[in-house]
């Protein structure tokens, strides 16, 4: 029985499997089947159409296309035709006025060689002071351009003014002056002596202290002064004025600049030039032209010789010559009293000398009056602020 069963089962079994198989293609599918089946992924395709919508797009740039040249037409640059502003330097034809420009340049080259006030020369290593009290050197042209601040006529030209004699101005008449040509002032001048001095001041910020000295030698015929200043490891600097004596006073031949080399003045009096060895320049001279070592003792004996000729507000005008140019020096006779200085209590007759140009220098002179008015006091103050003060002991 079991064997039966078992053969009956098998039997159904491979009956059932007979018919599952032959309901089933070959080929694991059926051909329809296999075309839709590649249908369907062709249907994938179409959505690359969407890109097609990018053409519209391209319209759009031909209408910016035709603004766009619009902007050009203002044409701003021709804006640049400002440049005609060159033609502002055609105007340098009416500057025949360099002349005038020429002058006041020129200062700049003579101080930087050396300073004119007592003190070390900071730019020197050797001689290291600086000249005795003394005018900046600045040009005549250049000295004289502002001259309407001074009591001399304005009419006058650089060349006349410095050829002027001594100008004598009494108080409160401005303008009015004597002729120093035909009326010079008299004169009295004393007799040899050397005068000792306390120097102190101010250079480039750089306080110092030195001695100084007045050296006076009255020959008759002839004379020597001598101003000199030193210091201990710095060395000596002085100027020194030579000349002749005459009714008029001091006539002076050569003044000389010493320090660490000499620069020299030579003034010729018969040719009316002077004439200095720094350079070739000549520069017109009149009788009573002092130098500014000469002029000290000049004023001094035209005090001397009638102190009521001279009262306050009295104003002396004289060429004065350094050792590279020449200028007017104006001082204004100023109060009587009594000093306290090194030497003591000293009477004294002040003068002062005014500023007549930007780079021009500013002097307070006291001249002793037991001292045959010889300087007991004098003060240099420059236009940049260094100073010296020169006081008796």
């Amino acid at each position: 029985m079991p064997r039966r069963a078992l053969l009956l089962i098998a039997l159904v079994v491979l009956a059932l499997h007979w018919l599952v198989l032959g309901g089933m293609p070959l080929g694991g599918t059926d051909e329809d089947t296999a075309q839709r089946a590649a249908f369907h992924t062709r249907m994938i395709v179409p959505p690359p159409p969407e890109p097609a919508t990018e053409e519209p797009a391209a319209t759009p740039p031909t209408t910016p296309a035709t603004p766009a040249p619009q902007p050009t037409p203002p044409k701003l640059k021709p804006k640049p035709r400002p440049k005609p502003a060159p033609q502002p330097p055609a105007a340098p034809p009416t500057a025949p006025e360099p002349p005038a420009d020429a002058g006041a340049a020129s200062p700049d080259s003579p101080t930087t060689e050396s300073s004119d006030t007592l003190g070390p020369d900071t730019s020197s290593t050797g001689d290291a002071l600086a000249a005795i009290p003394s005018a900046p050197d600045v040009p005549a042209s250049a000295a004289s351009a502002p001259a309407p601040q001074a009591s001399a006529p304005a009419e006058r030209s650089p060349e006349d003014e410095l050829s002027a004699g001594v100008d004598i101005t009494p108080p409160g008449a401005a303008g009015a002056r004597s002729d120093a040509s035909t009326e010079p002032p008299p004169i009295q001048l004393p007799a040899s002596t050397t005068l000792k001095y306390a120097v102190e001041g101010e250079v480039k910020k750089m306080r110092y202290n030195v001695n100084g000295e007045l050296s006076w030698r009255n020959e008759g015929g002839t004379y020597e002064a001598r101003q000199e200043v030193s210091a201990f490891l710095l060395g000596t600097r002085s100027q020194t004025s030579t000349g002749r004596i005459t009714p008029q006073g001091l006539v002076p031949t050569r003044f000389g600049d010493k320090g660490k080399r000499e620069v020299a003045a030579h003034l010729d009096f018969d040719s009316k030039i002077v004439t200095f060895s720094a350079n070739t320049t000549r520069t017109p001279i009149g009788q009573g032209t002092q130098d500014r070592v000469s002029v000290l003792i000049q004023i001094g004996a035209m005090i001397a010789a009638a102190p009521d000729r001279y009262p306050q507000g009295t104003q002396i005008a004289l060429t004065t010559v350094g050792p590279r140019n020449a200028d007017r020096w104006i001082f204004t006779v100023g109060e009587t009293r009594t000093l306290d200085l090194p030497a003591g209590p000293t009477p004294a007759i002040r003068l002062q000398k005014q500023p007549r140009h930007e780079r021009d220098l500013q002097a307070d002179l006291w001249l002793g009056i037991e001292q045959h008015y010889l300087p007991v006091r004098l003060r240099i103050t420059q236009s940049n602020g260094d100073y010296a003060e020169l006081s008796l002991k």
